[in-house]
């Protein structure tokens, strides 16, 4: 049995022992435009990599910096290489909680983003909060929290199919990165 995963760029890539030169935004955005956000409970099918670009165009519209835009469209990447479990399940297991958090810290560091601040970790953080309470009113019709967060602009929550999504975050990546680097 291995230790590595074959990506969808054909990389063999080691999830425990992440390597940064193997981390590929390819492989992140084709896996997570193929994962369901809600373990798959949404009304229909609504991806990881659509959420990610919701929390990037939310940080953009909340005039948050090119850096946070990033992190926003990323927070998620470590799900392409070990998947996800829900928020109740990942809480009562810490070494998967440490193995998400290495490989985020990984993936971060390869777009060069490992020297987030904690003002800037929070603020993708916030985002992410305020959009998962839209999906989930949106998609399922439940308030997760009692606080309903002010939102910067208005989301796109429809169905839509996962090669427009992955080319979309691939998009955004791109932009983001060359701006991030000039």
């Amino acid at each position: 049995m291995s230790d590595y995963i074959l990506t969808y760029s054909k990389t063999k890539f080691y999830p425990l022992e992440p390597v940064k030169e193997d981390i590929n935004i390819i492989d992140i955005a084709h896996a997570l435009s193929l994962m369901t956000r809600a373990n798959g409970h949404f009304k229909h099918f609504y991806s990881v990599a659509q959420h990610c670009i919701s929390c990037c165009k939310e940080a953009k519209q909340r005039g948050y910096s090119q850096r946070v835009q990033l992190g926003c469209l990323l927070h998620d990447a470590s799900e392409s290489y070990i998947s996800d479990l829900t928020r109740p399940v990942k809480k009562n297991l810490s070494a998967y909680f440490n193995i998400e958090a290495k490989l985020q810290r990984v993936i971060y560091d390869r777009f060069g983003l490992g020297d987030l601040t904690e003002a800037e970790k929070m603020q993708i953080s916030e985002v992410d909060d305020a959009l998962l309470y839209c999906e989930f009113k949106e998609l399922m019709d439940v308030q997760v929290t009692t606080s309903i967060p002010q939102m910067a602009m208005a989301h796109d929550f429809s169905q839509r199919d996962f090669i427009s999504v992955e080319q979309e975050f691939i998009s955004c990546f791109e932009s983001l990165v060359q701006l991030q680097f000039k």
